[in-house]
């Protein structure tokens, strides 16, 4: 069975904790570290949902430079991910006192102007990726026929 493009299916395999990820005609593996059960197989669920973000930021860096002809000559975006306690988070709405932070930075190649090195950083919180995982969200879980 083949995912449509908009549609991921996760199936789980027969080596413990490794999953087959279908995305329309394109298929991934996800697992978990050897130190956390897995076989290290592919990237754990955290290292997806970073290149998520990691992807789609250099996309839409890329789309925009193109479209003001700016001399963008390379992208590339590192993430890391962290759980912290957030001592003196104002605006921290969690009951735990804990925060999810994820690290992104970016370093742009060719000759670009500060101003518009600037303006790409900014264009960088715009990212649709980005914007999803900050906006309001609803996940909906149901149980599927058999």
């Amino acid at each position: 069975m083949t995912s449509s493009p908009r549609e991921v299916t996760v199936t789980e395999t027969e080596v413990r904790l490794r999953q087959r990820i279908e995305v329309g005609r394109h298929v991934l593996v996800s697992d978990e570290p050897r130190e956390a059960g897995g076989t290290d197989a592919g990237p754990d669920p955290y290292g997806l949902l970073l290149a998520a973000l990691g992807s789609c930021t250099s996309m839409t860096l890329r789309l925009y430079a193109d479209r003001k002809k700016w001399p963008l000559e390379g992208i590339v975006v590192r993430l890391s991910h962290e759980r912290t306690y957030a001592r003196d988070c104002e605006n921290c709405e969690t009951g735990d006192g804990r925060i999810d932070r994820i690290l992104r930075s970016i370093s742009l190649s060719g000759p670009l102007s500060e101003e518009q090195r600037q303006r790409l950083i900014e264009i960088a919180e715009r990212c649709p990726v980005h914007r999803s995982m900050l906006g309001p969200k609803e996940i909906v879980t149901r149980l599927a026929g058999p």
